[in-house]
């Protein structure tokens, strides 16, 4: 169900505490000189509305949060940022508008890098000021992160930003917004894993970068090799895993009752 067709009365009638409550994020970013501004909010809405079409009843989808905490892109003009306190604090906030509609699970989908930090550091407070509210984070790239292996045909480094999987996204989406004559490969050139950038790639360390300083276009990653055949691919996988988790994640109370049960009747 899509909450922003919905009217208070009908809301009201729902009974949100037996579904899924999806948040998705995104982000108003630079995405190199052949991607538009609202790629990550893009993909991540196609991918939470496929999801409510798979379980139209089973889920209550919010609006897409479209701008996110992209201070590490202010240098290219035109990025809107929420700093982090900010950008904590909405989520803070919107966990509690979910909460009064009674919800029990909040599942946050995440389509921007960026927004992982707050997010998780959100998510700490959260679960101290609504303990009824259980509440998951993922991005979609790491809920999908095995079917995006076998589709890629990049190597490591060339899954980043603006790369082969958002451009191949954007491609298969709303082809008339990208610009593949001016998609070209760019990105940090160091080989070595601890320095190494790829979504699919865990580094033992953290560090902070700001994003000019690992990249002159924007671009990490080979958006070169995107194509729409291969978004194509790439969403119908992100889908499919996405509406997995949301399964699992309906159940998760229901087990923990029923293993609470067979406990007292031993």
């Amino acid at each position: 169900m899509l909450l922003q067709d919905m009217t208070w009365p009908e809301v009201r009638r729902l009974d949100v505490g037996e579904m899924v409550v999806i948040l998705p994020t995104g982000s108003f970013e630079q995405h190199g000189p052949h991607l538009p501004f609202t790629v990550d909010t893009d993909l991540v809405s196609a991918v939470a509305q496929g999801v409510e079409r798979n379980l139209p009843t089973q889920i209550l989808l919010l609006p897409t949060l479209s701008v996110g905490m992209s201070t590490h892109h202010n240098a290219f003009p035109g990025t809107l940022d929420i700093p982090q306190d900010t950008y904590m604090r909405m989520i803070r906030d919107l966990a509690a508008s979910i909460s009064r509609m009674h919800a029990r699970k909040l599942f946050i989908l995440n389509g921007h890098g960026g927004n992982d930090v707050p997010i998780r550091a959100a998510m700490r407070e959260i679960k101290s000021e609504h303990p009824d509210l259980r509440t998951v984070f993922a991005s979609y790239w790491q809920i999908a992160s095995d079917p995006i292996k076998k589709i890629r045909t990049s190597e490591m480094g060339g899954l980043g930003h603006a790369c082969e999987l958002e451009t191949s996204l954007m491609l298969h989406l709303h082809p008339n917004r990208v610009r593949m004559d001016l998609a070209k490969r760019d990105g940090p050139p160091y080989q070595d894993p601890l320095r190494k950038a790829d979504m699919q790639l865990p580094r033992p360390i953290y560090f902070v970068n700001e994003f000019h300083e690992i990249s002159q276009s924007g671009v990490v990653g080979h958006p070169d090799l995107a194509t729409p055949e291969k978004g194509q691919q790439f969403l119908t996988a992100i889908i499919q895993s996405v509406t997995n988790f949301v399964q699992q994640f309906l159940t998760w109370e229901k087990e923990l009752k029923s293993h609470v049960d067979v406990d007292e009747h031993r």
